[in-house]
């Protein structure tokens, strides 16, 4: 029989001793290598890959020896609303005393007041919502609702594209070293310039269902399109019957400074895909919402694609708090006027080090620091570790440098990280 106990840390016992402390790290670092990857821990560039994370508040992250990290990582984008919002948690916690999953057989309420929520808060008739548990869960469902709407097989997407990497989703993903390993992937998938309007005009053929696009490219390098970019492919694609899909998994959820990124330049898609932020950095939650339109071609067979857990009590209760804060605590207006502070310092820098930095660009407080080469790249991200700030490399472009803070950041933060910034590239 298996001694449970001996599985346990005793993570609720009071000041843990040093010799707890070292005892917790090579236990966790023995069974991540024995059961999860033993190459996870090799292939991390930045940082200290033996810091266990121990707790988290508002933009700060503690390990369990007590260093306190500035986190300009976000989880990729998961943590919008900091560590542990109060409002959210409690929001959580309160729903633990009536539901977690749902019975998939009863109606759920809280699934309808999300989905209310969520038509009221996207722009133009986007009205109806899949729920599912990740971002690329979302892609997929945005994918097959192509494909069941149109009765068309062939979805463009853009160079240097990240959508995810579950089969559809990876389709789209446009980076070699994760797709190569598992080729012949879905047919029909093709990619054109990102950023290239009269290229995408004429990549579409009478075959294509669907464009799919990030309004901006996240694991890409943080990527801004011009301005006349997305209005010119919203006009290609409505003029020749094809779906426009964005992938704002990591733009949405008020990051850009809007609720969703492509509301900067006033586009509205015919599906749009959100995840990561939308579960309030507690709950995974991804959500597919599309228009009256599109999701006529559910009702033949509402159960054509489904989801166990997407949509469930906990999540969907989560998800609302959440929202309610972005709007409430004005995180948006935040994100924006910090957004150009933060822009506004790290061009500084660029400028102080040009053999280092090539360009800093970014949207909100959605920012890359793309350096000049690979090594300063590494360099950079481990000597922020090392003074305490958590960044890390977009997966599509790993010269740069991405900085996505809690959308609570304050000036005086951004003036820390940049302090701290400018003493690791006097350094390299």
């Amino acid at each position: 029989m298996v001694d449970i106990k001996k599985l346990q840390f005793n993570i609720k016992k009071k000041g843990l001793t040093e010799k707890d402390k070292l005892e917790i790290t090579e236990q966790t670092m023995q069974w991540l290598h024995d059961h999860v990857n033993p190459a996870l821990t090799k292939w991390r560039k930045s940082g200290d890959t033996r810091s266990i994370e121990w707790g988290g508040k508002q933009i700060h992250i503690k390990d369990i020896m007590g260093n306190d990290f500035i986190d300009c990582l976000g989880g990729y984008g998961v943590f919008s609303f900091g560590h542990l919002h109060p409002k959210i948690v409690k929001a959580a916690k309160g729903q633990l005393d009536y539901m977690g999953i749902s019975s998939q057989e009863l109606l759920n309420p809280d699934q309808a007041r999300l989905a209310k929520l969520l038509a009221d808060v996207t722009p133009g008739d986007l009205q109806y919502t899949f729920f599912s548990n990740s971002g690329t869960e979302s892609i997929e469902a945005a994918i097959k609702l192509a494909f069941l709407c149109t009765g068309k097989h062939e979805i463009i997407s853009a160079h240097n594209a990240y959508h995810g990497k579950t089969l559809g989703s990876l389709s789209a993903t446009q980076r070699e070293v994760f797709r190569k390993p598992f080729e012949p992937l879905v047919p029909g998938f093709s990619a054109v310039p990102f950023n290239d309007a009269n290229v995408m005009e004429d990549a579409i053929t009478e075959k294509t269902a669907a464009v799919i696009l990030e309004p901006i490219q996240g694991e890409g390098g943080i990527i801004v399109p011009d301005d006349d970019y997305l209005p010119a492919v919203r006009e290609t694609t409505s003029r020749k019957g094809v779906l426009l899909i964005f992938d704002e998994v990591q733009s949405g959820m008020g990051r850009t400074g809007k609720f969703l990124a492509c509301e900067n330049w006033g586009v509205v898609p015919d599906i749009v895909c959100l995840a990561k932020a939308l579960g309030g950095g507690l709950m995974p939650i991804g959500a597919t919402i599309s228009t009256a339109k599109i999701w006529k071609c559910l009702e033949p067979n509402p159960f054509i694609h489904s989801n166990t857990f997407g949509g469930n009590p906990l999540a969907c209760v989560t998800a609302i708090a959440a929202i309610e804060v972005l709007f409430k605590e004005k995180l948006m207006e935040n994100a924006a006027r910090m957004g150009k502070y933060f822009l506004q310092g790290l061009k500084a820098l660029a400028a102080k080090y040009p053999h280092l930095i090539k360009e800093v660009r970014g949207l909100g407080l959605m920012i890359g620091v793309e350096m000049k080469d690979r090594e300063p790249a590494v360099k950079a991200a481990k000597g922020l570790f090392d003074k305490h700030v958590l960044v890390a490399h977009t997966m599509n472009n790993p010269n740069v440098i991405r900085v996505e803070p809690p959308l609570m950041i304050k000036q005086e933060d951004i003036d820390e990280v940049i302090k701290r910034f400018d003493e690791v590239l006097q350094g390299i």
